[in-house]
């Protein structure tokens, strides 16, 4: 695999860039089907991306136009991974789809775009309100873990629990039009193909009254369960709530070394090509990971600087997930 130059403090950069190129089904759609339209990057990152597959000796510079198009001056300044991330998927055409067979048509939005739902419900009549929007991303907190390492299983569980309202915390109910007991909680009502988890790193400290970096140890599985919600309509159109759970795999973190002021971005990535192996992507130097951190029978391996950890949706042999 091949490079690209950090033209100051631009890793941040590089990373997501890189983890965009290996995530197969975006890079095909960009490559097939970018538009030339100067308001968007499609065609920066066709190049980029042919670039990087012909595997040249020398380093990759169109990276510098991506730069440019996003307005990345001056370039010695560090930004964050995760907001240029979702920068550069709002900059891509929402039209450029893949034709996967005669009757699905993948959108490169759909890739990595869900939908979630903030659900609250009432514990006197029942009612359930939901309000759903779209999402790039879950955050995940890591105050609670200043003091051991922070369990990604456990940060999942964390942010789908529900939350109770009562007493002084009560909530207005329309239907009972009065304050009554409440839940609320996170649903996915539309999981992505890859899902994207941010470990909530960069939080502000009310202890020291400014924003801090938490350095715990992340411990990031390779599958994990995400809990989803669909709406059905059931008899006399009464629309019943369906839970199921979808498994997702591990196949990209991007680390963060370094303290709130300044540091590195790296990206460790798996390649379907090379058979499953892992790479570390480090500006202009790529090689491959040492060790398979996912030996037989292990599903946990520990990141000291996880930031972005993505996954890719597992999908059983012989079904194929058809949204209408």
């Amino acid at each position: 695999y091949h490079g690209l130059i950090n033209y100051g403090a631009t890793c941040y950069l590089n990373s997501v860039l890189q983890v965009l190129f290996m995530t197969e089904e975006f890079r095909e759609a960009v490559i097939r089907f970018a538009t030339s339209s100067e308001d968007k990057i499609d065609h920066h990152l066709k190049g980029l991306f042919e670039e990087l597959q012909k595997r040249a000796a020398k380093t990759c510079i169109e990276s510098k136009y991506i730069l440019k198009a996003l307005k990345l001056l001056p370039v010695h300044e560090q930004q964050d991974a995760a907001e240029y991330f979702e920068r550069i998927l709002m900059n891509t055409s929402g039209n450029i789809c893949m034709l996967i067979n005669a009757y699905i048509c993948l959108c490169v939005f759909k890739i990595f775009h869900g939908r979630l739902s903030h659900r609250t419900s009432c514990l006197k009549c029942e009612n359930v309100t939901d309000s759903e929007g779209p999402f790039w991303h879950l955050p995940l907190e890591l105050q609670d873990s200043c003091g051991g390492n922070f369990s990604v299983e456990n940060g999942i569980k964390m942010f789908f629990t529900p939350t109770t309202f009562n007493g002084d915390n009560q909530m207005y109910c329309e239907i009972c039009d009065d304050k009554v007991d409440a839940t609320r909680k996170y649903v996915i009502t539309d999981h992505p193909d890859v899902l994207l988890l941010m470990l909530k790193r960069f939080d502000f400290s009310y202890r020291f009254m400014s924003y801090i970096k938490i350095n715990c140890t992340a411990e990031v599985p390779h599958t994990i369960e995400i809990p989803e919600s669909l709406c059905v309509r059931g008899l006399r159109l009464i629309f019943l709530h369906v839970s199921q759970n979808q498994t997702y795999e591990l196949y990209a973190v991007v680390k963060h070394i370094g303290d709130l002021r300044g540091g590195h971005y790296q990206a460790v990535i798996k390649s379907k090509d090379e058979g499953g192996t892992w790479f570390v992507f480090d500006d202009t130097s790529v090689t491959q990971l040492g060790v398979n951190p996912f030996p037989d029978n292990v599903n946990v391996t520990q990141y000291k600087d996880a930031y972005l950890i993505f996954y890719r949706k597992k999908i059983e042999r012989g079904k194929v997930r058809i949204d209408v």
